[in-house]
């Protein structure tokens, strides 16, 4: 395919991939119930709908504490598995790495029924808790993909003129380790964080009775009057996420400068 040709097919890629997107704010400040054109004016009444319907806050309050419980926790493993993969070499390294990054190629229906049938038959009611399990187990990879990224861009001789200057192992790690790959770990607590907002499947199928936002979302789809509400909730949760990715991919991009990597095939 020839240059016009290929810059046409990006263009056309685009439009397809953000002209959804593009459409919520649209709607969201559209002065209708009936989602179709042409517009009948410009309106922030959907935004004060959203603002005091109570449902939406309490499947907030839960999004929020599943969300940044599972971007701590992930990040937490992923730091424990990227420092071990990257700084040592054991007996069945690439196995363990592999099915640790599994749930990235699995579907993830087939995790939630696995999980499912998995938690019943133990006797775990489902609740925030398993869904926070849930969402544990697809974002660790990842965190761990992030955070690999960050080790292997150390100079492994700052680790050891440490030693070398009378350093225990933990203290290395804590004082020299640590700081250098912080931007890593801000990047992976917040893609793990939006992942986790985002997810429905795991949350629908694990949630039990307990509300979060992205089942909220998909209910509120049943009522066409509540429909440019739930228009307004998206355009907030995209400005959101772009916010909270650019600063991710930034923080990502600075640690791999400050260890004195290139910021070129970076993971977002």
């Amino acid at each position: 395919m020839n240059a016009p040709g290929l810059r046409i097919y990006a263009i056309l890629y685009l439009i397809f991939l953000y002209a959804p997107i593009a459409l919520l704010p649209l709607f969201a400040f559209n002065n209708a119930v009936v989602i179709a054109f042409p517009l009948e004016g410009f309106t922030t009444k959907w935004f004060g709908a959203m603002w005091q319907d109570p449902q939406l806050w309490n499947a907030l309050r839960n999004s929020l504490f599943i969300s940044t419980t599972v971007a701590a926790i992930s990040t937490l493993l992923g730091l424990f598995a990227a420092r071990a993969t990257t700084r040592y070499r054991f007996p069945g390294q690439t196995s363990i790495l592999g099915l640790i990054m599994l749930p990235l190629v699995l579907p993830e229906i087939v995790v939630a029924m696995s999980l499912i049938v998995v938690l019943v038959a133990i006797g775990v009611p489902l609740s925030i808790f398993t869904i926070i399990l849930g969402h544990v187990l697809i974002t660790t990879p990842f965190a761990v993909t992030i955070l690999s990224s960050a080790f292997q861009t150390l100079d492994r001789s700052l680790e050891e003129a440490a030693y070398d200057l009378g350093e225990s192992a933990a203290s290395t790690f804590r004082l020299i380790i640590l700081p250098l790959v912080m931007p890593g770990i801000i990047s992976s607590f917040l893609i793990c964080f939006i992942i986790s907002l985002d997810e429905y499947i795991i949350a629908s199928f694990l949630g039990g009775t307990q509300p979060v936002l992205s089942t909220y979302i998909f209910g509120q789809f049943r009522f066409p009057a509540k429909v440019p509400a739930v228009l307004a909730l998206g355009t907030i949760l995209v400005l959101l996420s772009i916010i909270l990715l650019a600063f991710a991919e930034y923080m990502r991009r600075r640690g791999i400068a400050k260890a004195g990597g290139t910021t070129s095939g970076g993971v977002l």
